[in-house]
């Protein structure tokens, strides 16, 4: 019997905050993966080595966590006054699907510095030395992400003395701004909150009834207090991950959320669409021993907050959560408003299992609605690996 060979496409793996992820070029693609479709998706769960009932992805470029089962394809941009376009893809580790359906903050602080060595952004707008500042397009929820990163000699700098709790090195620090960061694409009329409501009752058969915040901003995400789930939001991933029955009651809260945001239909639908939305619990500060080993205590942050990814609990935070974190934390009366004290704000450290994050947002009410004009965080980026991945022909 023949066997079709490999193939060879130009990728690049890259660390952006406390993700991981093979970045393409949309032009090397092969032609049938250059649009979205059944070949697209054969070949980035064939690149990740998914479908995989070990869930290891030994067989591929996964790293077995959603924070390292992440594909992006980046072109130049097609909308005005934007330099790329970006498209995130969440690869299901044990199950034959691609979750198109959110962003990815973390990776976002990767984009601008592929997008300039790629030569996706004119060069008369990146400096010899200097801030370069791309404009993305997120392509995934139709929004604005601006990258503000440093160039040194004509290339982008990624060495640096900046320090990000769940990363063990330091790097060259990136300032991403998340713009009018409300999922307006998703959910009831793009309202920041689809419910109409700050917090609501919500009803989750067989686990109990309780408070939630439900946001669309970011990544539309389901906010519950800690305590009302019996848990003290200090929590490390064992905790959580390591408990089949907890596991499956933050899936059944997530399905109940997602149908009460109008993100799905029928609660069967759910379990396809595991990226959208994050479930996650707050708790006011207390004192904790981060995964790192290290003492975070009550006053290095304004309220804990844990947040689960495709079913299991982060090691860190979730960019895009971050952003739905710092914009509800900036609306007085939601659940992470009064975790972190209550009142008006404009930035909020939280606490998360490997250390702290500080998340800055501006919001204001127009017309009896809550509107937040942009989320700001600080991340790092830096290229691992660049070459080739290799698939056989007959993959996709």
């Amino acid at each position: 019997m023949a066997y079709v060979p490999q193939i060879k496409i130009p990728a690049t793996y890259m660390r952006g905050g406390t993700s991981k992820g093979v970045f393409f070029n949309l032009q090397d693609l092969p032609v049938s993966a250059q649009v979205p479709g059944a070949a697209r998706d054969a070949l980035l769960l064939r690149v990740i080595g998914s479908p995989d009932p070990y869930g290891k992805q030994i067989d591929g470029m996964g790293g077995a966590t959603s924070s390292t089962s992440k594909t992006v394809i980046l072109s130049k941009s097609t909308k005005p006054d934007h330099d790329v376009d970006y498209l995130f893809g969440q690869v299901s580790i044990d199950k034959p699907f691609v979750d198109w359906s959110g962003n990815c903050g973390n990776l976002s602080a990767a984009v601008g510095a592929f997008a300039i060595s790629s030569g996706l952004v004119d060069a008369s707008r990146v400096p010899h030395n200097g801030m370069a500042t791309v404009r993305i397009w997120q392509a995934n929820i139709g929004k604005t992400i601006i990258a503000h990163l440093p160039v040194t000699d004509g290339a982008v700098q990624e060495t640096g003395d900046f320090e990000l709790d769940g990363v063990t090195f330091p790097a060259a620090e990136v300032q991403v701004e998340f713009m009018d960061p409300a999922a307006d694409e998703e959910g009831a009329g793009g309202s920041m909150f689809p419910t109409g409501n700050l917090v609501d009752d919500l009803e989750v058969p067989g686990v109990g009834t309780f408070k939630a915040t439900m946001i669309n901003a970011g990544i539309p995400t389901i906010f519950v207090n800690a305590q009302d789930i019996g848990y003290t939001g200090t929590e490390l991933q064992d905790a959580i991950n390591g408990d089949p029955k907890a596991l499956a009651m933050f899936e059944t809260i997530r399905a109940y959320g997602a149908l009460r945001m109008g993100l799905i239909q029928d609660l069967d639908e759910a379990a396809k669409r595991q990226h959208t939305p994050k479930i996650a619990f707050v708790a006011k500060p207390a004192e904790y021993v981060s995964s790192s080993g290290k003492r975070v205590t009550a006053d290095d942050a304004d309220l804990l907050v844990r947040a689960l990814s495709m079913g299991k609990l982060h090691h860190a935070m979730m960019g895009t959560a971050a952003v739905a974190i710092g914009a509800a934390a900036a609306i007085p009366g939601t659940l992470v408003n009064l975790a972190a004290g209550g009142g008006a704000r404009s930035a909020v450290r939280f606490g998360h299992p490997s250390g702290t994050l500080r998340v800055g947002a501006e919001a204001s009410q127009v017309n009896g609605e809550w509107t937040v004009t942009k989320a700001i965080m600080s991340r790092s980026a830096r290229v691992l690996m660049e070459g080739w991945v290799r698939v056989p022909g007959d993959a996709f």
